[in-house]
């Protein structure tokens, strides 16, 4: 499947962009200009831009492969947000030769399993749970680009649910940007993803991280500071 893409330019160490679950490549229009080398941001099989088709990981990063030899960036450093810092995980998994690979603030959906959560009583997790679940199917009501098919499939996928197994098995330079701060949500969710992240630092032994001062939508709140980060994780381990 042929992506939409954007090649931003630049010289030297190549790197590919992979947004979200619902956004386009149009996320990286402030990040990727400061990153230190070309940057190529592509819209997910339907998403955006690109042709619409069945979610399959393996068929994805396929996908993601086709682009990085289209546009000759031989063996790119991998930058994923939420869900493309799932597949930056995925693509490091299947490519251990990858220079270095990011994900920003993608490990786990907030619907993830109950264990998942730290410091707040069983009931009120499945309560919350049920009310945020509620919330999200509302949401998916009002989108049409990706498809039911593709974002069903996602919800209840085990990388999805808890990325951090993948994570794990990565044995290229990896770091994993964690946002400290909530989405905007009904007052009474707080306690749930007060618990959501205390559970992630409760479980990211083994994995290299970083926090960052924003919400999950820290690419387009502070690209100056995460195209930084970036930038200085990729020249501290990786020669150009």
């Amino acid at each position: 499947m042929r992506l939409a893409a954007t090649d931003f330019g630049g010289s030297g160490r190549g790197f590919l962009l992979i947004h979200g679950l619902g956004g386009t490549r149009q996320v990286w229009e402030a990040l990727a200009p400061r990153l230190e080398g070309r940057a190529v941001a592509v819209d997910l099989r339907g998403h955006g831009e690109s042709p619409d088709g069945p979610w399959d990981w393996e068929a994805v990063l396929d996908d993601l492969d086709e682009t990085a030899v289209h546009f000759g960036l031989d063996n790119p450093v991998v930058v994923g947000h939420s869900l493309g810092g799932i597949l930056a995980g995925r693509w490091a998994t299947r490519h251990p030769e990858c220079p270095a690979a990011v994900s920003l603030d993608g490990h786990r959906s907030a619907t993830t399993h109950p264990h998942n959560f730290e410091g707040l009583p069983a009931k009120e997790v499945e309560a919350g749970l049920k009310q945020l679940n509620a919330m999200f199917d509302a949401q998916l009501e009002m989108i049409t680009r990706p498809s039911r098919e593709i974002t069903g499939a996602l919800r209840t996928a085990p990388d999805m649910l808890d990325a951090l197994p993948l994570f794990r098995q990565v044995t290229a330079p990896f770091l994993l940007v964690l946002a400290t701060r909530n989405l905007p949500v009904p007052p009474d969710l707080l306690p749930l993803m007060d618990a959501h992240r205390a559970g992630l630092r409760r479980d990211v032994e083994g994995i290299r991280t970083q926090e960052i001062d924003a919400t999950h939508g820290l690419v387009t709140e502070r690209p100056a500071e995460v195209a930084a980060i970036v930038n200085q994780f990729v020249s501290n381990r990786v020669r150009a």
